[in-house]
């Protein structure tokens, strides 16, 4: 069977590349004998599998030598939680911005630990715009400010990156992490699950500035302390080795494209191909403020809700799956991660010409 065109919000599509790779890799690592899955990770060949994970990755993002990288798991819901833990040194309150979904359950998470003050949200609209940075209402005496540079299920994204004083920035940069140049010096704090752009899901990324780590009042438990981690290179216990070494391969594959400058110039490409599509006509319709409109997701509704399910079965046929929007929306959701190469978006636009022609 030939692969189909997957635009699945995650755990979502790969490069084909990475994937042959793997295949011929998957039984016998470089001569090892081993399959990266049956590496010992503290082993010679899986330290320099991670080794080379974390340096092409700081090559990527121009991530500065203050920052540590780590590799750990339980995906960014983890984090919801470990952000406050380790980062309100005391303080009894966070920023937060809410933009959707994601935003509303690291809120949520916060309130554990914290009292998170939402100032900023977009709830007023269907969470169908980013805030401007204008109308946000600060708290100085924050521990931090916590944003979600892209929302899965809206579709909307910030192409921007807010300012926030010497309070530290934080970020859920699950689905569109290097999609695009990204300064991260302006951050205290990145986090992102890695089955949207990096690789399998089990991976969590976690990039935090040197002097955040170690303000956990009181000292989280060892597993949920960033410092603990750093301390032991992300092998505190068992990593998700082979997601790790995906990663690694994806990494690779990056580079290759041009690095995060070549692949943002694809992303801006292929999202335009959809969405100018969207617009010019009256069948389709995206809900999402033209310049907040999300490059990894595109949400989108036919006039003719009815018609929703011939259109997912339609779409099947031709070999694009995962085109069903998420329930808390309705309609389709197209996600264009890195990985969807043109000709996915083409024939998309294709067959929703087709479909439109017979039955608009």
């Amino acid at each position: 069977m030939s692969r189909v065109f997957n635009f699945s919000a995650g755990p979502a599509v790969l490069p084909e590349a990475v994937l042959r790779q793997a295949a011929e890799e998957m039984s016998d690592w470089c001569g090892s004998g081993m399959s990266v899955m049956e590496m010992s990770h503290r082993g010679k060949e899986f330290i320099a599998i991670a080794e080379a994970a974390e340096a092409d990755l700081r090559e990527l993002m121009a991530i500065p030598a203050n920052y540590k990288v780590l590799f750990l798991q339980g995906g960014a819901t983890l984090q919801f939680a470990m952000a406050p833990l380790n980062l309100l040194g005391g303080k009894k309150s966070a920023d937060y911005v809410n933009t959707g979904e994601w935003s509303k359950k690291a809120i949520k998470e916060a309130k554990f630990f914290c009292q998170p003050n939402v100032i900023a949200s977009s709830e007023d609209k269907g969470f169908t715009y980013a805030p401007a940075q204008a109308e946000w209402k600060p708290d100085k005496g924050a521990a931090y400010l916590h944003y979600t540079s892209n929302e899965t299920i809206g579709g909307v994204e910030f192409h921007w990156t807010p300012e926030s004083g010497d309070v530290p920035l934080v970020c859920d940069m699950s689905s569109n992490i290097l999609s695009k140049p990204v300064d991260v010096a302006r951050y205290g704090l990145i986090y992102a699950g890695a089955q949207k752009n990096i690789g399998p899901a089990g991976l969590t990324i976690v990039i935090i500035r040197d002097d955040l780590l170690g303000k956990g009042e009181p000292q989280p438990a060892s597993m949920l302390d960033y410092k603990t981690h750093a301390d032991n290179g992300s092998m505190l216990n068992t990593p998700p080795t082979y997601a790790i070494y995906i990663a690694g391969l994806v990494f690779n594959w990056l580079k290759g494209e041009g690095g995060l400058a070549g692949i943002e110039k694809k992303n801006m490409a292929k999202s335009h191909i959809l969405y100018d599509f969207i617009d010019a006509g009256g069948f389709y319709k995206n809900p999402v403020a033209r310049e907040d409109r999300s490059r990894m997701n595109v949400p989108f509704t036919l006039t003719k809700p009815d018609l929703d399910e011939e259109f997912l079965k339609g779409a099947k046929a031709a070999g694009m799956i995962q085109l069903k929007g998420h329930r808390s929306v309705g309609g389709m959701r197209a996600s264009i991660y890195n990985a969807m190469p043109v000709e996915g978006i083409k024939t998309l636009v294709e067959y929703m010409k087709e479909f439109e022609v017979k039955h608009g």
